[in-house]
């Protein structure tokens, strides 16, 4: 009873709307034209406009009707005119033309039809323009005074889609009822891939379409099964508000539910409002409002805020939980010609740590394994004809993991960028030398706190939040010593102010010092150093002997040492009172000195006496060579692009004062390809103890007579592209015209994804003939200049390797490292065999155990108006594979069929 009950009600509801419909016949009015005598008239693009001359014709029109044809016009006795070759009739805004047109002068009516070409093949159909409206047909009955016509085949553009009917009737109030229609997305009109059969059905142009029972017909097989006793189409050109249907969904522990249904606002011009929730049936709900906005020249940004209430298991028992979550993203950016002295951004992304975990799509979001969220907002002023800049930031970290959130609120910095201090400001005569000193400010204020998500409106301002304010003053100046010698000296000052201090004492039970006691109030600590440097520039020339050729012009070597010297006091020293001693026995019965710093828990205190001297030589090695393709008739070749060399030494260590020599190597062959080799140089010697392990000692390699230093790692990666021009460019031939030449084989091949089959991309599908939906598309092939078609597969391979050298196991033989070589390989390519197919690939080879570790392939196919995609990770651990047939349409975007594996399921289907 209960399915023949739903059964009369679809029953009724499919009759109530098909009553909308109107019987599709011809006009009453409609007077096919009687053979007469004829009056053949010349009329090759003539126009004839026809009035009421008669008391007789009361043809009862407003306006006069125009019409020409580009051929010829047959007029007959009884008021009928017949319009040969491109025809065309006007009236106000309706328009209509066609090869054959037959017009009856008295009544208003009018008749189109198409023409036929000596082979037999159509055109020349109607089209029929009423104002922003075209239908095109194969013929058309219309009536001008009534506004009402009768059409077959007919072909109008609604939306995204297009609707085809064999016969339709167009009303007074331009209202289309159709019979035998057709709804798609395919632009193949006479034989579209795929279409929605609409039995009866009326159409409101540029508002809605109203069908009857409806069916979807693929490839010519219709799926009767799939059937619904009626449709609902709406088209909207304009912005306005509406209802937003909602979404079925079955959960095994929510129960049934509705989801994302509500209502959009249309708000103005600048912003819009989306409110949608979610209802279940064992009491989980959910409120989700979205919301986006844009002024130009000002702003722009969107803003999501979502409350969710989730209940598991039934109340009274022990699985019953009860779940309160929210989220809030907000992002904001300000256009750079709003204000040019203040900028305004913000990257809000706060949740609950158990909101993506209890969402209904929690499951397919990959937020819900992202375990750390950010936020963060900021805000900027700069002064004109000042250089001071305030910044003030407010950052949110959390950790869904463990519920733990880090705030930074604020996070103010105060900037005053390098100034002159003792610069004259009318200046008279050279400049002074306490004139190039210069000196800039930046001031740093943190309130911060690290501490669980339910604590942190608990938590007290000054006794949980860190409070620190650090200045830095650097001081530096640059003099010319010689003419030649560049010495810079520095000076930097750093200070931190602290609210609080935390003392410690050693506890018995637990063998360890523990916070005793802390301490509020004002807190400096400071620490300053200084530098001083000095370098310089030295060319070097060489002339190639005559015998060597007279090819090599000069050869120039540039050669840049420097040297710099810096130094910093202890500020661990008891002078300073940074640092508190603190002594102790421990279980052994041993006394223990231990030095700790009460700050160390707002930042870190240096410590230490600082002194270090630092060397660096940095080489180039050009040459210059006579060129007939260059305009000066000479032509540079780098032959060693940078050779840099850098070493320091620490004055204030006790041991080890010598650090490890860096070497940076950089050639470049060819414009697309430079190597890179950088590499650390081991200073010093080693030993080994009795089980065999490397002990390192004090003594540098070169005091041991074994050289500077030994190569303890370097590595290099080499990259390159083949592509359709490569080989062009190797063997002197013509790259492709559309890749410009400087860019042509350098790597980057251009996106190769099949075109839109809906009409985004008209000009690579192929217009169609004088814009008309009808009619043959143009070839879109391309042809060479001897009429042949130039066919082009464009192609690319790329592969990256790296490779590694570093120390290895320890020889206790030689008392020296072993080296250790790795490798890494990855390799992907694409190809697009054909305009609408296209293949790429990408993979990973392990070196060490000779086999591909991991590879993905992607397919894609054009089908038009569909859109086909595979990807398949064939080898590997994550084997598994992926099949999507989806309309490419957006307003049909529900049309789709998906297929993959699981990856936890064994991938034996290949």
């Amino acid at each position: 009873m209960r399915h023949r009950g739903l059964f009369i009600l679809l029953y009724f509801l499919a009759g109530a709307l098909m009553m909308y419909s109107q019987e599709l016949v011809a006009p009453r009015d409609t007077v096919l034209p009687v053979n007469g005598d004829t009056i053949t008239q010349a009329a090759t693009d003539s126009t004839v406009l026809v009035s009421d001359s008669t008391k007789n014709n009361k043809v009862g029109l407003d306006a006069p009707v125009v019409y020409q044809a580009k051929d010829s016009m047959v007029m007959t006795a009884g008021n009928w005119a017949y319009l040969y070759g491109e025809s065309d009739v006007k009236y106000q805004q309706i328009g209509l033309q066609a090869e054959n047109i037959e017009m009856s002068l008295d009544s208003s009516l009018v008749f189109a039809k198409f023409g036929l070409d000596s082979i037999g093949e159509e055109f020349g159909y109607p089209l029929f323009k009423d104002g922003d409206q075209e239908y095109e047909s194969k013929t058309m009955r219309y009536n001008f005074n009534t506004k009402k016509g009768y059409i077959t085949d007919v072909i109008t553009q609604q939306g995204e889609g297009f609707v085809t009917a064999g016969r339709t009737k167009k009303m007074d109030d331009d209202v289309l009822n159709m019979v035998g229609g057709k709804y798609t997305t395919c632009d193949e009109h006479d034989h579209p891939h795929f279409y929605i059969q609409m039995t009866k059905a009326k159409v409101r142009p540029k508002k809605n379409i109203v069908t009857g029972p409806v069916y979807m017909v693929i490839e010519d097989v219709p799926l009767y099964p799939i059937g619904l006793p009626f449709c609902f189409f709406p088209f909207s050109s304009t912005y306005s508000s509406g209802v937003i249907m909602p979404t079925y969904t079955d959960d095994s522990q929510r129960g049934f539910g509705l989801r994302d249904g509500g209502y959009y606002f249309a708000l103005s011009d600048y912003i819009d409002l989306a409110v949608t929730g979610e209802i279940y049936t064992k009491g989980s709900w959910g409120l989700q409002a979205q919301s986006s906005y844009k002024k130009r020249y000002l702003f722009s940004g969107n803003f999501n805020a979502a409350y969710q209430v989730s209940r598991y298991g039934d109340k009274g028992l022990d699985d019953y939980s009860l779940s309160k979550d929210f989220r809030l993203n907000w992002t904001h950016s300000q256009d750079p010609k709003a204000n040019p002295y203040r900028t305004f951004s913000a990257s809000v992304n706060f949740a609950t740590s158990s909101f993506d975990r209890n969402s209904a799509m929690g499951i397919y979001n990959p937020n819900t394994t992202n375990n750390t969220k950010g936020s963060s907002i900021n805000i900027t002023q700069r002064f004109p004809n000042n250089p001071l800049t305030l910044s003030a930031t407010m950052n949110v970290n959390q950790s869904s993991k463990d519920s733990m959130i880090s705030v930074t609120l604020p996070d103010l910095t105060i900037t005053l960028s390098r100034i002159f201090p003792f610069k004259r400001k009318n200046p008279v005569g050279k400049e002074r030398w306490y004139e190039k000193i210069s000196m800039s400010y930046s001031g740093y204020f943190k309130n911060s706190i690290t501490t669980k998500e339910n604590q942190l409106f608990k938590s007290n301002i000054i006794k949980d939040w860190k409070n620190s304010m650090d200045h830095s003053i650097p001081v530096s100046a640059t003099f010319t010593a010689f003419k030649y010698i560049n010495i810079s000296p520095s000076f930097n000052y750093k200070e931190s102010w602290y609210t609080s201090k935390i003392t410690k004492q050693f506890d018995p039970h637990l063998n360890t010092l523990v916070n005793r006691d802390t301490t509020y109030g004002f807190y400096r600590i400071y620490n300053y150093s200084a530098s001083l440097s000095a370098s310089t520039t030295l060319y070097g020339f060489y002339k190639p002997l005559p015998f060597l050729g007279d090819k090599v012009e000069m050869i120039r070597h540039r050669f840049e040492p420097s040297v710099s010297i810096s130094a910093a006091p202890d500020f661990g020293g008891s002078i300073f009172g940074f640092y508190d001693h603190y002594q102790y026995i421990d279980a052994n019965g041993d006394p223990i000195d231990y030095v700790y710093s009460p700050f160390a828990h707002n930042g870190s205190i240096p410590s230490g006496k600082q002194g270090s001297l630092n060397f660096s030589l940095d080489n180039n090695v050009e040459m210059k060579i006579k060129s007939d393709k260059d305009t000066t008739g000479f032509k540079k070749i780098s032959l060693i692009d940078k050779l840099s060399l850098g070493m320091s030494y620490n004055m204030a260590a006790d041991s080890f004062k010598w650090s490890d020599l860096s070497v940076g190597l950089r050639l470049k062959f060819s414009k697309s390809y430079t190597l890179n080799l950088n590499g650390q140089f081991d200073t010093y010697t080693y030993g080994a103890d009795k089980n065999g392990k490397p002990i390192r000692l004090d003594i540098p390699r070169w005091k041991a007579g074994k050289g500077i230093g030994r190569l303890r790692s370097t590595g290099t990666s080499f990259s390159y592209t083949f592509n359709n021009d490569t080989f062009k460019k190797w063997f002197g031939g013509k790259t492709d015209s559309n890749i410009p030449e400087e860019n042509a084989g350098d790597g980057e091949l251009e996106n190769l994804t099949a075109e839109n089959a809906d009409g985004e991309n008209a000009d690579a599908e192929g217009t169609q003939e004088g814009g008309r939906l009808r009619g043959k598309k143009k070839d879109t092939g391309e042809y060479d200049s001897d009429g042949y078609l130039v066919s082009k597969i464009p192609w690319s391979l790329s592969f990256n390797y790296s490779m590694q050298l570093r120390y290895g196991d320890f020889d206790p033989n030689r008392l020296e490292y072993k080296y250790k070589l790795t490798h890494a390989l990855s390799f992907n390519g694409n190809i697009q065999p054909t305009k609408n197919w296209s293949f790429n690939f990408n993979a990973t080879y392990d070196v060490e155990n000779k086999k591909i570790s991991f590879m993905t392939c992607n397919i894609t196919r054009n089908l038009h108006c569909f859109q086909m995609s595979a990807s398949i990770v064939p080898v590997g651990a994550y084997k598994s594979y992926t099949f999507s047939v989806a309309v490419s349409s957006s307003l049909l975007k529900d049309l789709k069929y998906n297929q993959s594996s699981s990856v936890r399921s064994g991938q034996d289907w290949y």
